[in-house]
């Protein structure tokens, strides 16, 4: 049982209690199982790996590392979808030189219209560099007022900025701009803050030129047909769904 896992198979300890995508019972039943990685490249399989992970976030370096050991090389490109997006990720493959194609995990809801019309949004607001502040709807400031660690589930400590406004009362787009209806705060006293991670901020714009040009809008096209189908080969064309 690894140190990050609370619930593991008593038949075999490196697997996970995951939730099934095929659902025979339809009870939403946990099975021990594991989360397979594979890598393609040119319409072949080039690796294979398997995690006790349940998802594909924290897979994706050790994933890399293996990869490399075993070709005695990198890739010069990795594309993946947005369930490997990760400030930790990014950094990973800068650090190795090698350039992300990930899919960002508010990718598609982003163009939505709702999501570019939320005034709450730190994407909706206008941002100073100079100043490094944000100014909402009503034209108030967000200024830094203090950064914290977090540490995410592999361990990686990432700094986040909190911003935060001072001039929220009697604000008429209050309601619109401040969520989260379980805080015990009356909404009359509340006052907005952005909680903002500027690594990760900055390598998510990075990252989306290199996706929405037409280099990268091939190369994920060719993922989701190459990876998304050698999965189909084997569970629909080759019957193999489970491994014992």
């Amino acid at each position: 049982m690894g140190p990050s896992r609370n619930s593991y198979s008593k038949t075999d300890p490196d697997a996970t209690f995951m939730r099934m995508k095929e659902d025979h019972m339809r009870n939403g039943q946990l099975k021990p199982a594991y989360n397979v990685q594979i890598a393609v490249n040119s319409e072949y399989i080039t690796g294979i790996e398997t995690f006790s992970d349940r998802t594909d976030l924290g897979t994706l370096v050790p994933f890399l590392k293996e990869l490399k050991r075993q070709h005695k090389g990198k890739y010069a490109e990795v594309t993946a979808d947005a369930g490997y997006e990760s400030e930790e990720n990014y950094l990973f493959l800068e650090k190795n030189g090698q350039s992300s194609f990930i899919k960002p995990m508010n990718y598609e809801i982003s163009k939505t219209r709702k999501y570019k019309k939320d005034i709450g949004k730190m994407e909706n607001m206008e941002y100073d560099p100079e100043k490094d502040s944000y100014r909402c709807q009503n034209r108030k400031m967000l200024t830094v007022q203090y950064q914290r660690k977090q540490k995410t589930a592999t361990g990686y400590l990432r700094t986040v900025t909190v911003y935060q406004c001072h001039e929220c009362k009697g604000c008429p787009f209050k309601e619109k701009c401040i969520k989260g209806n379980n805080c015990k705060t009356p909404m009359e006293k509340r006052e907005k803050r952005l909680y903002v991670s500027k690594v990760m901020k900055q390598k998510r714009e990075e990252n989306v030129k290199r996706i929405i040009s037409e280099y990268g809008n091939q190369l994920r096209m060719n993922r989701s047909i190459q990876a998304e189908g050698s999965f189909a080969n084997v569970k629909e064309d080759m019957n193999f769904r489970r491994y014992l």
